[in-house]
């Protein structure tokens, strides 16, 4: 194989192939980067775990065609160094590749091994449901979710989001146990259905692909779109030539609409910034095992009081608008604080049911986002 390719394009692809290659794995070939002659002035590079695959391409100058595997970090830090302009990628039979900059003495060889010892790459069946969304509505979706997904990877249920189309809404729902995140996003004239488990590890990279698509558009004034295929076991997202392939999580989804509380009588709504900037405060004393902090109600008043027999106690206050009884509830600070920092509204509104009842979080004037704490015993 060798090939002639923009240094910054190459980059690029590789970089995004870094966080789905496999580096534990006691298959070498999975910490590889598969590089492939696709046609007559197409590179095509793909990565794989053997439960997410990333494939991209890249106009070249095709000189000889060919495959080879090389390591993909050490393939990514040799681009870095390269300096800017055309690359030239040359590999041999025994799989050893040279990467030279045109014009420049630099020059690396990396010891690679055949592109045929690479895995199989999955792709949908003909005919699969397909379903096109905003990039930057399923960005929303994640950033709203993604941290409230489990990351205890034994057990798969809770280590994964569940994504559903119902009809002309989307959404997306996580939980650890502990607490629950769940977005609505209603997408006009569309009407379709699916419903995946989508593992963590893949939500972190399709966070990544949308970040870059909404990137890249910006240049260009567009608004970039993603393709998503449930074929069988499998889901592939598809946009700006890249093809991301994710073995769906073959489990039971808890039943999240039997978690969240039909009712919550004591509404508190109060500044979402504020909030958070005193539960950061006294959680600073909170006892390091548990970051419990209790959250008492009164007339006007929220008081955030902490205590530890090690660390000492934590107090502040924050106006509220409330009106109910005085009340007590303890909760794990931490979870509050996710829930605050993937929201942007001014005010939210916090329901209680009671002192060992679940709250429930609630933008003010937002989209169709809602967040369950469970409480904790302090």
């Amino acid at each position: 194989m060798e090939l002639t390719v923009p240094k910054r394009e190459l980059l690029k692809l590789v970089a995004r192939m870094q966080g789905v290659a496999e580096r534990k794995s006691t298959m070498p070939v999975l910490s590889n980067v598969l590089l492939a002659i696709d046609g007559p002035s197409t590179l095509r590079v793909a990565a794989t775990d053997l439960y997410l695959a990333l494939v991209g391409r890249v106009t070249v100058e095709v000189s000889k065609g060919g495959s080879v595997a090389v390591p993909v970090k050490d393939l990514l830090e040799r681009i870095r160094m390269m300096p800017e302009g055309p690359i030239h990628l040359a590999s041999q039979e025994n799989s050893s590749t040279t990467i030279k900059a045109a014009g420049s003495a630099r020059r690396y060889t990396l010891r690679g091994m055949p592109g045929d010892d690479f895995p199989p790459l999955p792709s949908p069946s003909e005919g699969s449901p397909s379903l096109a969304i905003d990039a930057s509505v399923l960005q929303e979706l994640v950033d709203k979710t993604h941290f409230s997904i489990s990351a205890d990877e034994t057990r798969a249920h809770l280590n994964s989001a569940l994504f559903e189309w119902d009809g002309d809404v989307v959404r997306m729902v996580t939980t650890d146990g502990h607490r629950l995140s769940k977005m609505d996003v209603k997408v006009s004239g569309r009407q379709a259905s699916a419903t995946m488990l989508i593992p963590l590890k893949a939500i972190q990279e399709l966070r990544r692909l949308c970040e870059d698509l909404i990137s890249e558009a910006k240049d260009k004034d567009t608004k970039p779109q993603l393709q998503i295929t449930q074929s069988g076991s499998s889901a592939f997202f598809q946009a700006g030539g890249m093809v991301f392939g994710v073995r769906l999580v073959d489990a039971q989804f808890p039943p999240y609409a039997q978690v969240i509380p039909q009712k919550s009588d004591k509404i508190v709504r109060l500044p979402r910034a504020p909030f958070a900037d005193a539960l950061r405060a006294v959680s600073v004393a909170a006892s390091e095992r548990t970051g419990g902090v209790k959250l008492g109600l009164s007339a006007g008043t929220m008081r955030i009081t902490t205590e530890s027999p090690d660390t000492g106690e934590g107090f502040d206050e924050v106006p509220i608008e409330y009106s109910g009884p005085p009340m007590t509830v303890g909760f794990n600070a931490k979870y509050f604080l996710d829930v605050l920092g993937a929201l942007d509204e001014d005010e939210i509104d916090l329901g209680f049911g009671g002192e060992l009842d679940p709250a429930v979080v609630k933008p003010v004037g937002g989209r169709q986002f809602l967040a369950v704490v469970m409480p904790m015993r302090i």
